[in-house]
């Protein structure tokens, strides 16, 4: 099947009830099985214009390479599945555009974003993020975070400083270890995780699970899980009914059929017309 029959997208952002501006960007291209989503970081409109950047940067890279370029092909120099290394290249290279923009431009100064961002492809997602955006994954009845937070929180959570439920009440909620566009290089933390037929994969902003706890949202996502634009406007809304004091961003993909890359006689029938 191919990847734009087998995955259904669903992209929604909000700015929440207290924030003027929407500083949360995200992007959905079902032609080559891509997500993104960021959430800026920066005085005035800067943080806008960090998950702006990044976005635009990382899907329209991606989404240009693969046009002549399968992501399951192996990269020359590191084996890895070229899904891998396009993530890690151009989270990079957003990292060096909102850098260099922060640093000749004084109105960003101190700009950045985190990002979350999967490419699915031959039944497998390659999954890259930066700070405290998040994946969750609903497989059967288990809903479960696929990423871990890269914030001054889930440091002192992973070293028993403090336990999950006091970290609910944490004034630290919101201090990442690590961003997009704030040091001259960064490195994504990528994983690629098996898909099956049914998987629902909800990426979101803090805005999402700083205001709705984990199992309600687990109880949203298993409730309406036939209803993509529906599941999307009510995390939004359990969101904003809870304070909507970030903005709040979801992107949802929902796995309806099989996406195996083609092999033998039939990828290379393929590969000659790509070329």
């Amino acid at each position: 099947m191919d990847i734009k029959d087998a995955l259904e997208m669903i992209c929604l952002t909000h700015p929440g009830m207290v924030r003027a501006h929407n500083e949360d960007s995200v992007t959905c291209e079902p032609s080559c099985g891509l997500v993104v989503l960021t959430d800026g970081m920066g005085g005035y409109n800067a943080g806008e214009v960090a998950s702006g950047i990044a976005v635009s940067v990382v899907a329209s890279e991606i989404k240009h390479f693969l046009e002549d370029a399968r992501p399951e092909d192996k990269d020359d120099d590191t084996g890895e599945d070229l899904a891998v290394v396009l993530l890690r290249k151009n989270v990079q290279k957003a990292n060096s555009s909102i850098y260099h923009a922060a640093h000749s431009q004084p109105q960003y100064a101190g700009m950045g974003t985190t990002i979350v961002s999967g490419l699915f492809y031959d039944n497998q997602v390659a999954v890259a993020h930066i700070g405290d955006s998040r994946m969750y994954r609903l497989r059967g009845e288990v809903f479960e975070s696929i990423t871990r937070d890269h914030s001054l929180l889930q440091e002192q959570i992973d070293s028993g400083m403090i336990s999950k439920a006091d970290a609910r009440m944490s004034q630290n909620k919101n201090l990442v270890t690590r961003a997009v566009g704030i040091d001259e290089e960064v490195e994504a933390e990528i994983h690629v995780h098996e898909v099956n037929r049914g998987d629902i994969y909800v990426l979101c902003s803090d805005g999402l699970n700083d205001m709705v706890e984990d199992n309600d949202i687990a109880d949203i996502v298993k409730a309406l899980k036939s209803n993509l634009p529906l599941m999307a406007k009510q995390l939004i809304q359990a969101a904003n009914d809870n304070g909507g004091r970030d903005n709040v961003s979801v992107i949802l993909v929902k796995v309806n059929g099989d996406f195996a890359a083609p092999s033998g006689l039939y990828a290379k029938i393929l590969s000659w017309f790509k070329n």
